[in-house]
């Protein structure tokens, strides 16, 4: 067979003309694969998001723990004022609704007393998401323990 530049014309716009007829369809797969995957790249990409959220929220407890502990061991320390510092500290870094427990009383305490403060919050109130999927009846929570100040 003898190839001309008449043949080869005829053989691209025929490969043109089968690229062209294919490529609707082939666009539609794509848009169906992407239907498939997007829904699932999506909630991981959220999953992260909540994860990192709830690690966030951890960590500000902690240190409202440790807040609220040095509050209360110091000589004048309360109970009170344990429970003020630790609620500030976290309503400052916007974690609101946190519960704060100080066992034994400070006022009441001796020195050389370990005096515990714990720090907790449903995750439900700290969550991004209208209705928390991924942690949603956790309570996350922070304990810190120090020794009462003092000469006795």
């Amino acid at each position: 067979m003898k190839i001309t530049s008449k043949t080869i014309r005829n053989r691209t716009s025929r490969s043109r003309g089968r690229w062209c007829r294919g490529a609707p369809l082939r666009l539609g797969v794509a848009t169906v694969e992407f239907a498939i995957v997007a829904p699932l790249f999506f909630m991981l990409v959220l999953g992260c998001i909540e994860l990192g959220r709830a690690l966030m929220v951890q960590q500000i407890l902690t240190n409202a723990s440790r807040v609220g502990a040095r509050s209360a061991i110091t000589l004048a320390g309360s109970e009170s004022q344990a429970v003020d510092a630790a609620s500030d500290f976290a309503t400052g870094a916007s974690v609101d609704g946190i519960t704060v427990n100080v066992s034994p009383d400070p006022a009441t305490a001796t020195a050389g007393d370990m005096i515990t403060v714990s720090v907790s919050v449903p995750y439900a109130n700290v969550t991004w998401v209208p209705s928390p999927w991924f942690l949603g009846e956790v309570n996350l929570t922070a304990n810190s323990v120090m020794r009462k100040e003092g000469f006795e």
